[in-house]
């Protein structure tokens, strides 16, 4: 081989060296794009203390200044029996206050294809889902039935079970428990379930999962939506999440810890700030890039 070829050689090596550089750079530049893409909002689906069963209505409330933090429904527990202003009594609470929903035991099963006797089984956090995301997607202008066998993907947030204790505790000992339990004790009381649930109800084929970090769960579970979104796993996605205080076991706790607000007021950045205050809710948002 001369100098020439050799030449020739060189310089064809380099040029494909060149291009494939390029071409990496080209799908970074691309894949960096992807993790930008903006995400939409196109519609919003809730239910909140206060009455507030719509973003509308929530907007209303919040522009109005309303307080919808109440005493404790009766239906719940009796503040009164639970209540003590010392937060480290035994078995005690300090607050009497919270943010409730009302009327979580009424649910349409019949229009989510779900039978009488599963129905009473199920978590009403996971009836919440159902009737939210079906609220969403209507508000969103997308008829929920044309999204069967769609990449639609459920990502939730969820970090309570008080209802599978709820049972649990009203059945007493161990035998009876176990005796009660049917074909859908399992399903109706994992918080888990309630992404699978959506998803089955609409024939959706997208990721499906519920998340739990506590306080933050519907803020990971939306960020988890937007990842996926932005990695093409799905074209649409459902993100939130749902809170039910159906025990006093966990107001009880954290007043031991002194984190509850014995008025029932937060005060976020205040020198006189003292704890905050439980809330219910269910939020569903419809997102797209």
């Amino acid at each position: 081989m001369n100098d020439m070829d050799i030449r020739e050689k060189d310089l064809r090596e380099k040029q494909r060296t060149v291009l494939l550089l390029r071409q990496m750079q080209a799908k970074l530049d691309a894949a960096e794009r992807r993790g930008r893409e903006p995400v939409a909002v196109i519609g919003i689906g809730l239910r909140m203390p206060g009455g507030a069963e719509d973003a509308d209505a929530f907007w209303d409330m919040l522009e109005a200044g309303t307080d919808a933090v109440t005493e404790v429904p009766p239906e719940r527990w009796d503040a009164d029996a639970y209540y003590d202003p010392d937060p480290d009594a035994p078995g005690k609470m300090n607050t009497r206050w919270g943010g409730f929903l009302r009327d979580v035991d009424r649910f349409d099963a019949e229009f989510f294809g779900v039978s009488p006797r599963e129905a009473v089984s199920m978590d009403p956090q996971q009836r919440l889902v159902l009737e939210t995301a079906w609220r969403a997607l209507e508000h969103a202008g997308v008829p929920p039935q044309s999204l069967a066998g769609s990449k639609t993907g459920v990502f939730l947030g969820i970090c309570t079970s008080d209802y599978a204790r709820l049972g649990d505790a009203r059945l007493g000992d161990t035998v009876g428990t176990l005796g009660a339990l049917d074909t859908y004790s399992g399903t109706g009381g994992a918080c888990g379930v309630a992404a699978g649930r959506l998803s089955y109800t609409l024939g959706l084929q997208g990721p499906s999962l519920v998340v739990d970090t506590a306080c933050s769960s519907s803020l990971v579970a939306t960020h988890l939506a937007v990842q996926s979104l932005r990695l093409g796993e799905c074209r649409l996605a459902l993100a939130g999440g749902a809170n039910l205080v159906l025990l006093p076991d966990g107001t009880v706790t954290l007043s031991r810890l002194h984190m509850m607000a014995p008025d029932g007021r937060c005060k976020p950045f205040d020198a006189a700030a003292d704890g905050f205050v439980r809330g219910e809710g269910c939020g569903v948002v419809v997102l797209k890039k």
